[in-house]
């Protein structure tokens, strides 16, 4: 089970270069159910998510280059590129804020989100963001991937 709060970011922290941080490529083959394809580094990926914003089961599955190059072809929409940045912060959580290439904001600037992965909802509904996260978008199916691959 993947439970997952998402939140706007409107101005990247002062030190997030000292953040880890990775390229993704990614796109879906459907979005009801959600099947989705990513590429990061050498790792490529499938990844079925059933419905539900706050949690959904996702189940990932290991894929060679081949099958991942394969499977690119069969995408609806565009394939979302982005740098993610990773930061563990109290209790265990981590921050993992994207940065996207091709989703933007409405006045044109790239879509920055942050997601945070808990283990119950109970942690989820419990947090309090960091006064720099901006707007909870957890329930705004707008900011799915998935959805975002659509415009």
């Amino acid at each position: 089970m993947a439970i997952e709060r998402k939140f706007l970011i409107s101005n990247l922290p002062e030190d997030i270069e000292t953040w880890a941080n990775r390229r993704i490529e990614q796109g879906y083959i459907c979005t009801e159910p959600v099947l989705r394809i990513r590429h990061s580094g050498d790792k490529y990926s499938f990844v079925y998510k059933s419905s539900g914003l706050l949690a959904h089961q996702e189940e990932t599955f290991p894929l060679t280059e081949e099958s991942y190059n394969h499977l690119a072809t069969k995408v609806d929409g565009k394939m979302i590129k982005k740098t993610r940045y990773v930061r563990s912060i109290e209790n265990n959580l981590k921050i993992e804020l994207d940065v996207f290439d091709n989703v933007y904001e409405s006045d044109g600037s790239n879509l920055k989100m942050a997601e945070v992965e808990f283990p119950s909802v109970e942690d989820a509904n419990a947090f309090i963001p960091p006064v720099w996260f901006g707007k909870d978008v957890t329930m705004d199916k707008k900011y799915h991937n998935s959805e975002m691959s659509k415009a």
